[in-house]
């Protein structure tokens, strides 16, 4: 029987319950690339303190609104802080999982450069089964990034993608953990389909069963052929970027994905929160309520029934992150 590793623990994932897969606290992308290379962001650039009173009330929020479980996505590189992580999750009375991992080209560590793939994955390993940077708190799944404008021709992954994803692969056959991969441009959020078929090539090549793998911001690809073929192969396509305005076209594909025979494999989840170190305040943190707030009444609305909606919110996301 498998877990869910949050950062205050073990559970057993009956009790993640309704459960946000795709969030962030904190991001950090204001270093210069020197800084990047050099050393991961320095927890000096910002005051804890701020981002807890300013995002615990958030979490507070939806924890009323019935949320027991959220997936912190924010990379090592730019800005993970695993303290924070868990004094939120104690605070709020939330599941909540950090991740091992990297994110994209320009925001490489020097050690991805320079270390084989398996001392990158024993690395990562290390995190989620022993702890994080000396602490207890353990990271709960692997979150590495691909982006569209990496691919060279015929439509591969950079080496050094490629390189992060069969470490991720290795990570996960060592520890059992999930794979999260970011697959869309960073900046622009260009559509990555072809991306995340690319990951999951490479991740089956290293052996890794499709169904350890989400692939993230697939809301953003238009060609509904590669969240069907995505799916087919056992893997989880995630559709992230909620917000009200875009409640409609996430609403079609849930509709399509399930008319096709696939609601077993989707994930949803807002890509909310997003306190930015070195803007003032944070910067425009969004809140995490929507989804359930304004979205799920949306979805009963509009025909979808409540138990196709529990499977997307709750069966799924235990299922999607148990490490076995």
């Amino acid at each position: 029987m498998g877990v869910i590793r949050t950062v205050l623990g073990d559970i057993a994932p009956e009790n993640f319950g309704l459960a946000l897969v795709h969030e962030h606290v904190i991001a950090d992308f204001g270093l210069d690339r020197l800084a990047f290379w050099l050393q991961c962001p320095s927890k000096e650039r910002y005051n804890p303190k701020e981002v807890f009173d300013l995002v615990l009330p958030y979490l507070k929020e939806i924890r009323q609104l019935g949320v027991t479980g959220f997936v912190e996505c924010t990379p090592a590189p730019v800005g993970r802080d695993a303290l924070l992580l868990a004094g939120l999750s104690q605070a709020s009375d939330i599941h909540t999982l950090t991740n091992a991992g990297v994110y994209v080209i320009p925001y490489l560590p020097k050690y991805v450069f320079e270390n084989s793939v398996d001392e990158i994955a024993d690395m990562w390993a290390d995190e989620i089964k022993k702890g994080i940077d000396a602490t207890s708190i353990k990271a709960g799944f692997i979150k590495i990034a691909a982006s569209p404008e990496h691919l060279i021709p015929p439509g591969q992954l950079l080496p050094v993608t490629q390189k992060v994803v069969r470490a991720a692969a290795r990570c996960s056959l060592s520890t059992g953990a999930t794979i999260v991969c970011h697959t869309t441009n960073h900046a622009t959020y260009n559509a990555g389909g072809v991306v995340g078929m690319q990951v999951l090539k490479i991740l089956k090549e290293e052996g890794v069963n499709p169904n350890k793998f989400v692939a993230a911001h697939c809301d953003l690809e238009e060609n509904l052929k590669f969240h069907l073929e995505i799916a087919q192969q056992g893997a989880w396509v995630e559709y992230e970027n909620l917000r009200q305005e875009r409640a409609e076209k996430i609403l079609g594909l849930i509709q399509s994905m399930a008319k096709n025979g696939f609601e077993d494999r989707l994930l949803v989840s807002q890509d909310s929160g997003w306190y930015h170190v070195g803007e003032k305040g944070g910067g425009n943190v969004r809140g995490y309520s929507y989804l359930v707030k304004g979205f799920i009444p949306f979805m009963l609305n509009n025909g979808l029934s409540q138990e196709l909606i529990n499977k997307i919110l709750i069966t799924n996301p235990a299922r999607a992150f148990q490490i076995e």
